[in-house]
């Protein structure tokens, strides 16, 4: 699975969340096994391509929300982050609901 983060997204990322790179894949790696991608049901977060989001930890410890869509291209599946930023004690109650 390829991790794509555009321009964009990159420099919020730094300037917005000071989340890096390397901290979403960590996240990813870091997920427990039992840990599921939740979707967000509201109309204001829809987009052509689902859009999925989990709660992990950085080598650090740091909990992050990852939001990303799954794109299919040239065969490859390209897992396209939107955002990332330390979630809110409502969105940590939710994940610990759903998604474990």
């Amino acid at each position: 699975m390829g991790i794509w983060i555009s321009p964009r997204v990159r420099q919020k990322l730094l300037s917005k969340h000071n989340v890096s790179e390397d901290e979403i894949v960590q996240c990813f790696q870091n997920m427990e096994a039992t840990s599921k991608f939740l979707t967000d049901p509201r109309e204001e977060h829809q987009s052509n391509l689902t859009t999925y989001w989990f709660i992990s930890e950085t080598n650090r410890r740091r909990k992050l929300k990852v939001v990303f869509v799954i794109r299919y291209e040239s065969g490859k599946v390209i897992t396209e982050i939107k955002t990332a930023f330390p979630p809110c004690l409502e969105e940590m109650e939710i994940y610990e609901r759903k998604g474990l």
